[in-house]
């Protein structure tokens, strides 16, 4: 399996061999790579085997799938036709998204996903694309076509990869964090944002209950989905406003606990690498890593083997993810 980061030229080679790849750059390298078989996210943070954890503008980070598929095809859906993306994906292999950070498309994806007819049949990975975070607010995230040149901002772009008689594919999360032991929370409406929140069925404003009671907001909500731990990570909590906002959307159906508290950020998240990440690096395809794991964990300059790839706004395994790490894995059947 390969991925790396590249320069420029190093790209613009296997473009023309005609390779099939997936790739993440800062918006002006992605604009200066020629027509092929690939899709693009914006994004100047990695994890690299070579530099460990960088922020660069002007390298891509490159994943080269052409000697693991049999074929794949490039699909452009927007907000109204992602519903299909999950019944469309090959029976015999993955399906790979990118989506812009802050667009209608990424939080339609977020809200109705689970919703989507054959969710969840066939695995489906990504990530949602972002930019550096002095640039929040004056850049758009966006997606490129590699076979028109096209970049979207409000879109999301699938490679539909068919696998090879006797491969399957696994998708894997890498989560730090657990529901703690404190008040149960929930939503009065579904959305990225809340004013009021139900704290142990009694109605509260959020953004004076998370102030009054000192939370940290680098520990996530956690909802428990049969098991699994999914994480809604903080933006931002405006008192003034009485708002709270989120990374990924709340449901109003769903129960919430904030996390348990982290000893060490960056020693835990470490150790849980090391833990969950003992499998064959030659089995490995993809994997990306949360922003905020990135800033809270000090990942700049650390390597993070055999785990490298794009920094993200989000990650998507089958839904919207928050504060993970999320793989993709292929097997012999």
């Amino acid at each position: 399996m390969s991925q790396a980061i590249m320069s420029i030229d190093e790209v613009k080679g296997l473009i023309e061999k005609g390779r099939i790849l997936l790739l993440s750059g800062d918006e002006a390298v992605l604009g200066q790579l020629p027509q092929g078989k690939w899709i693009g996210g914006t994004i100047p943070y990695f994890m690299s085997k070579k530099h460990g954890g960088i922020s660069t503008k002007e390298m891509v980070f490159c994943t080269d799938l052409s000697d693991a598929v049999e074929s794949a095809n490039i699909i452009e859906y927007n907000e109204n036709s992602l519903a299909k993306v999950y019944s469309e994906a090959p029976e015999d292999g993955f399906c790979f998204v990118l989506i812009p950070a802050l667009s209608q498309t990424h939080l339609t994806f977020a809200l109705n996903a689970p919703n989507y007819k054959d969710f969840g049949v066939r695995p489906l990975i990504g990530w949602i694309t972002g930019v550096h975070l002095d640039d929040l607010g004056k850049v758009a995230p966006k997606v490129i076509n590699g076979e028109t040149g096209k970049f979207l901002e409000d879109a999301a772009l699938v490679m539909q990869a068919k696998l090879p008689q006797g491969k399957a594919a696994d998708i894997g999360i890498i989560n730090l964090f657990e529901q703690g032991d404190g008040d149960i929370l929930t939503f009065p409406q579904d959305g990225f944002s809340a004013t009021d929140v139900f704290v142990n069925g009694e109605k509260q404003n959020f953004a004076e209950y998370l102030t009054k009671n000192n939370f940290d907001t680098k520990l996530p909500l956690v909802a428990d989905y049969y098991g699994a731990s999914v994480n809604i990570s903080f933006q931002a909590v405006d008192t003034d406003a009485g708002e709270v906002k989120f990374y990924a959307p709340v449901f109003s159906s769903i129960r919430y606990k904030h996390a348990k508290p982290v000893g060490d950020y960056v020693n835990e998240f470490t150790e849980k690498l090391k833990s969950e990440c003992g499998l064959d690096e030659n089995r490995l395809l993809f994997s990306c890593n949360c922003i905020l794991n990135y800033l809270y964990s000090e990942l700049e300059g650390k390597k993070t083997d055999p785990m490298v790839g794009p920094i993200t706004f989000g990650e998507i395994a089958y839904q919207l993810l928050n504060q993970t790490l999320v793989y993709l894995e292929i097997h012999d059947v």
